[in-house]
């Protein structure tokens, strides 16, 4: 469907949904890996090159990064919704008038951002309760850099979303590949020949992801004849970004409740010193890593059935489910069976400190049995969304986090030792797997079309 030019897109509106599903997950899981790989690497470098408080203070900045960065991050969900459904229904103009008026939107609310972030980042750490022991001071030097380059991240992040939506996931990776490589080697370099300390780390990180959503939209514009990149131009379309914002709003509103409740979480676990904090991270890391699978099979899930919806065809969506709940579930199954009597070898990677490394192995030990029940909302909530449904995603999340999760944990840690605090994920997981799966069985998503809605708007 690109006239002329050979791609990488997945049509997945026909064929088989276990070879579809798999086709897409395998190159996005890779380009995940990288993405994590090289946030890894950060904190591998940080920990054994300049120490265990500069790893808290890295990791410690992410959620408050995450969160300033939401909102745009929930657009850009609702774009890749809308470009799928778009794609599916073969309206290429849309595609193209989607993916500019998006672009149009970054260009006008990057500035504000960065300076948001920028002077608000260390009032949040302290809120966060990060403790001034050099540690604050290293935090709110990582964060300035990163907010200062944002629009790497936030461009980088628009420009998979676009190949997603499109059913590429080859590309991504990619662009992942060029990040990671420019990432690590300026790592080492600004950090053991250039002695930059955390500031190093900060720029190694912009100068990668803007090098990579450059090469991006160079790569975007050549590849794919009916999308043609122009931000300068600042076209804007009214109805396609209201849809967007429909979409990203939800999407957005959730990530950043998502990131201010990890910020309480974090506070919790800030209170019990560096080392504590410092294991926290780094198993923090080696989770994200270990569930990468699942959320690559919840993204192949979202497109799989966007592409279904915009052509009409919700009757494939169950087989897409169906198959991404066993290929994630045994996931599973395999990643807590290796990883679980390895947690403590895979915490030296970060550190040798014994308090630091308890305090990883305690926060794995408490997530890697129940990581199941996480997979199964995830595969319920890619369908949502993937359909256009993004307001029980949300509340989905809200209450798994600040009914359950939040409020488990605060009374753990008043009933019980510290360890035990992580327990408090299971809690969460399991009321919101309930509230997703009760509304997905109810198949009130099989009517949230989003080229239906903008066809019936245009012909009123």
């Amino acid at each position: 469907m690109a006239k002329g030019k050979k791609t990488t897109s997945i049509d997945m509106t026909e064929g088989n949904a276990y070879r579809l599903i798999i086709s897409f997950t395998l190159p996005l899981l890779l380009g995940n890996v990288f993405q994590q790989l090289y946030n890894m690497v950060d904190s591998i470098v940080v920990g054994n090159v300049i120490g265990d408080q500069a790893l808290a203070a890295v990791g410690t900045g992410f959620p408050v990064i995450f969160m300033l960065s939401s909102l745009f991050m929930g657009i850009g969900t609702g774009a890749t919704i809308m470009i799928a459904q778009f794609y599916g229904a073969r309206d290429l103009e849309k595609v193209n008038q989607t993916v500019n008026t998006i672009y149009t939107a970054l260009i006008i609310g990057i500035i504000p951002l960065s300076l948001i972030g920028i002077f608000l980042s260390e009032p949040l750490l302290r809120l966060m309760q990060v403790p001034d022991d050099g540690t604050l001071a290293m935090a709110k030097t990582y964060m300035i850099i990163i907010f200062i380059g944002i629009i790497g991240n936030l461009g980088f992040n628009i420009n998979s979303g676009i190949l997603q939506g499109l059913g590429d996931s080859r590309t991504s990776l990619l662009f992942l590949m060029i990040a990671t490589v420019i990432n690590i080697i300026l790592d080492l370099v600004f950090t053991i020949p250039i002695k930059l300390g955390v500031a190093g780390v900060a720029l190694a990180t912009i100068i990668a992801q803007i090098a990579s959503w450059l090469f991006g939209v160079f790569y975007i514009n050549r590849r794919y004849d009916f999308i043609k990149i122009k931000p300068q131009k600042f076209y804007f379309q009214k109805n396609l970004f209201v849809q967007a914002m429909k979409l990203g709003i939800p999407s957005g509103i959730q990530q950043a409740l998502f990131s201010i409740g990890i910020m309480f979480m974090q506070s919790l676990v800030n209170s019990y010193g560096s080392n504590f904090m410092a294991g926290f991270n780094g198993a923090n890391k080696i989770d994200t890593f270990a569930f990468l699978p699942v959320q690559s099979l919840s993204n192949a899930l979202t497109t799989y059935t966007g592409q279904n919806i915009g052509a009409g065809n919700q009757h494939r969506v169950k087989e897409g489910v169906r198959a991404s709940m066993i290929l994630s579930i045994g996931c599973c199954v395999v990643i807590g069976a290796l990883l679980y009597p390895t947690s403590a070898f895979m915490m030296q990677m970060f550190s040798h400190n014994p308090e630091v490394i308890d305090a990883g192995v305690a926060y794995l030990h408490g997530v890697l049995p129940f990581y199941s029940l996480l997979a199964i909302s995830f595969m319920f909530n890619s369908v949502l969304r993937g359909a256009g449904d993004m307001m029980i995603p949300m509340i989905s999340s809200f209450i798994s986090l600040w009914l359950a999760r939040l409020p488990a944990a605060y009374l753990i840690a008043a009933w019980f030792d510290k360890e035990d605090i992580y327990y408090s994920y299971a809690v969460g997981w399991v009321l919101g797997l309930l509230i997703s799966g009760i509304y997905y069985a109810s198949g009130k998503w099989k009517h949230k079309s989003i080229v239906s809605k903008l066809r019936e708007v245009e012909t009123a």
